[in-house]
């Protein structure tokens, strides 16, 4: 499980995660594997583009977890 750290932000949004953390080459392809129901939010599908993330929530893709903190 990897972890993001806000870094002083109150949120990221889900698809700047995705490219951010490496899970996705893109902002186009994050959004297109969002969109496609391929990301969980704390073990629930999010099909929301630009989902608010905020510290201590779970972001999974492809088997690979990303924890959100502060």
């Amino acid at each position: 499980m990897e972890e993001f750290n806000l870094a002083g932000r109150e949120f990221v949004e889900l698809n700047n995660l995705l490219k951010l953390t490496g899970m996705c080459p893109s902002g186009g392809t994050a959004k297109l594997v969002i969109g496609k129901g391929h990301v969980t939010v704390n073990g629930q599908q999010e099909l929301r583009k630009r989902c608010k993330i905020r510290s201590g929530q779970v972001v999974e893709f492809e088997g690979q977890q990303i924890t959100v903190i502060e």
